[in-house]
């Protein structure tokens, strides 16, 4: 499988992405605390802030928790998620094109992507590792590709050296029966 396989997929069209699990989802008035809690219990690096409608407006992260809160010195119990999320993140719609998001969150830098259906709402939150984990195997493939294209190109020169290497052996066998 080639990496143009991807091109046009899109990310429901991932057989993992019916597989993910439902993304933490908490209003923003809910508490550092509970959210953390919730998130060491199912062992999730983030929650999704969502509205009355499941609609994201923010997204609170492992990261957030530590700089904002933690070295903040907040209280955990008191503060509420919408003062340390990160408002406004990236979405993608789930009929976005998998490599499309793979090229933007690795140049944007960015570890979390929520993903929503039609009408906004939160479906999903992938991951670099997942975008990783689904192109891993092409990887593969394509460095194997490579490799053969590169000895294939310079079969000459693995002859040669191959050449050399057999006289330097057959020097080393002679001169030492000597």
């Amino acid at each position: 499988m080639a990496a143009s396989n991807y091109v046009g997929m899109q990310l429901k069209d991932r057989p993992e992405f019916a597989n993910k699990p439902k993304p933490l989802t908490f209003a923003e008035t809910a508490s550092v605390k509970e959210a953390v809690a919730a998130m060491s219990e199912k062992n999730f690096g983030s929650v999704i802030i969502v509205d009355a409608d499941q609609k994201v407006i923010g997204v609170v992260t492992e990261r957030d928790v530590m700089k904002k809160l933690v070295n903040g010195g907040l209280d955990a119990e008191k503060t509420h998620l919408a003062e340390i999320m990160t408002r406004n993140p990236r979405i993608a719609k789930e009929t976005d094109d998998v490599v499309d998001w793979l090229r933007i969150m690795s140049n944007e830098r960015f570890r979390r992507l929520p993903v929503v259906d039609a009408d906004g709402r939160i479906k999903a939150v992938f991951t670099q590792g997942d975008f990783v984990s689904y192109t891993w195997p092409d990887l593969v493939y394509q460095a194997k590709e490579m490799a053969k294209a590169t000895f294939g190109r310079n079969y000459g020169v693995w002859l040669v050296i191959g050449g050399v290497m057999l006289y330097s052996l057959l020097m080393v066998i002679v001169v030492g029966m000597m």
